[in-house]
């Protein structure tokens, strides 16, 4: 117990007293400082940068100049910093062979920071997984679904995976695939459906509306039907644009066939007809 006050009243000197008040007073300032410096520079950077750059730009530099208050305040508080160093360097080398998944997600980070395939507010799709890009930290990117889910990606993950950005450009192409039946005039079809492209106030003019004949399918002729719109807009063009030629479709007596199967007994007769006769489906029962 002496030796418990007699180290208290070693600190309470003077001396330490005046030390202590004086590295308080360095981290209150350093903290102070940093949070000015780091605001000042995301204010700066902001107008010129992407928002993800200036963020972290604004991160290291609020920590690197805490950090060096700290490192004054301990020298200030009589520690070693030589001491200090040493056993960082090793607590480093330890912390690296303990972390290597880390590690290589930060390298990753780092790549994806230079190259920049997506940024704030994009909409990726990585590994089925589709979602508005919320943060790019350096060990990962977080993403908000659809249905307001929380998605955390490794940097890694990104790096090695093929995703797709589906907001890069401004304008999309939505390709839909058509079927009818082998007795309608393609011509005709092709004619209608350039028509309600055009009337649809969402469909671009630029690049024009693309008709393809695909081929001769099981029960159908296959048509690929594609318009150009805006990224904003491509939903609502797949919706209303399907439901237009749906309409028209029915309006013009076109019919869209359901796979069916067909038997004939020779090139040159009529399909073989299959009736149900009421002593077969008594005999069955």
């Amino acid at each position: 117990m002496n030796d418990f006050w007699q180290t208290v009243a070693e600190w309470l000197t003077p001396e330490k007293l005046a030390a202590g008040f004086s590295a308080l007073l360095l981290l209150a300032v350093g903290a102070l400082v940093a949070r000015l410096v780091s605001r000042a520079l995301w204010r700066l950077l902001s107008a010129q940068l992407d928002p993800q750059p200036a963020l972290l730009v604004r991160r290291a530099s609020y920590y690197a100049l805490l950090l060096l208050f700290v490192v004054a305040a301990l020298h200030q508080l009589g520690f070693n910093l030589g001491v200090l160093l040493g056993a960082a360097g090793v607590f480093s080398v330890a912390l690296g062979f303990a972390s290597q998944t880390s590690a290589s997600n930060l390298i990753s980070g780092l790549f994806l920071i230079g190259e920049r395939p997506f940024k704030l507010g994009d909409v990726i799709e990585v590994s089925g997984t589709t979602g508005e890009v919320l943060s790019i930290d350096l060990l990962s990117i977080k993403l908000r679904t659809f249905d307001n889910r929380y998605v955390r990606i490794p940097n890694e993950t990104l790096i090695k995976t093929q995703f797709t950005n589906l907001t890069r450009f401004p304008i999309r192409r939505l390709d839909l695939t058509l079927g009818v039946a082998y007795k309608e005039d393609v011509n005709r079809v092709r004619a209608m459906l350039l028509d309600l492209a055009h009337k649809n106030p969402l469909c671009l003019e630029e690049p024009e509306p693309l008709f393809v004949f695909q081929g001769f399918g099981a029960s159908s002729q296959d048509l690929q039907f594609s318009v150009w719109t805006t990224r904003e807009n491509l939903l609502k063009v797949k919706s209303s644009l399907q439901a237009e030629i749906k309409t028209a479709f029915d309006a013009a007596g076109i019919e869209i066939p359901y796979p069916h199967i067909s038997v004939y007994t020779g090139a040159e007769t009529a399909p073989f007809p299959v009736r149900l006769s009421e002593t077969s489906a008594e005999q069955r029962d």
